[in-house]
């Protein structure tokens, strides 16, 4: 399946992809809201690929922005309805990506904000071959009920490895949404860390990029350089 998603992206420092990470963006906004992280990531993630894409639906409530499914309301059979619609362009999107730096889900990380991070759980959870990692900011884990059928495990039968970041402050997706994430994941023996952001809405601070890139160099089984500045 061909993929109809497109947008942004920052080659690697080392110019020679040997991962790839996508960023996913939230409701109302689009591919260019995230991919700024990556120029901030590339001291961290010198063979990193970086991509945003645009989500496929225009968003009625932010003329100029896109959405990966709409959100007339918050009601759980809704949004389980939009991650499952969803997903059939985001995997085609990520299998193309992957050709062409000729790359496997082993080296894939995925970065979502607020419902970027609700189709990186979905989608990553049921991807072929497990991600390098899946790292969500200010997000839902829609559908724990579904977690069985999130059978994605790597070459040695394991889950992905996921970090959650939220602020406490957030007042559009609560930070209680972070716990309920984390129990659930741990219910179905999928590892997660979180952090929680003191102070911060809904939004990413300079921790929390920090921390956040921190997770993608471990995925990868790189270390930090001595050199690392991450920019405010």
């Amino acid at each position: 399946m061909a993929s109809s998603l497109d947008g942004p992206r920052i080659p690697p420092k080392n110019r020679v992809a040997k991962q790839l990470v996508v960023f996913l963006h939230g409701y109302g906004a689009d591919g260019n809201d995230l991919i700024a992280i990556g120029k901030q990531w590339q001291n961290l993630l010198p063979d990193a690929a970086f991509v945003s894409p645009h989500a496929p639906h225009p968003c009625a409530q932010a003329p100029t922005g896109r959405q990966w499914f709409p959100l007339a309301m918050n009601d759980p059979d809704e949004l389980w309805q939009g991650v499952v619609s969803a997903r059939p362009a985001l995997d085609a999107f990520l299998d193309s990506e992957l050709a062409r730096y000729n790359l496997d889900d082993s080296r894939l990380t995925l970065v979502g904000f607020s419902q970027g991070t609700i189709m990186a759980l979905h989608v990553g959870l049921r991807r072929k071959r497990a991600p390098a990692g899946i790292l969500g900011y200010s997000g839902v884990l829609v559908g724990p009920e579904h977690l069985p059928e999130a059978t994605a495990r790597d070459a040695q039968g394991r889950p992905p490895p996921i970090y959650l970041i939220h602020g406490n402050e957030d007042d559009l997706i609560s930070a209680e949404s972070l716990f309920l994430a984390a129990d659930e994941l741990c219910k179905a023996n999928i590892p997660c860390q979180w952090h929680m952001a003191v102070g911060i809405g809904h939004g990413i601070d300079a921790g929390g990029l920090l921390y956040g890139g921190l997770f993608a160099a471990k995925c990868y089984g790189l270390k930090m350089p001595a050199d690392l500045k991450v920019r405010k």
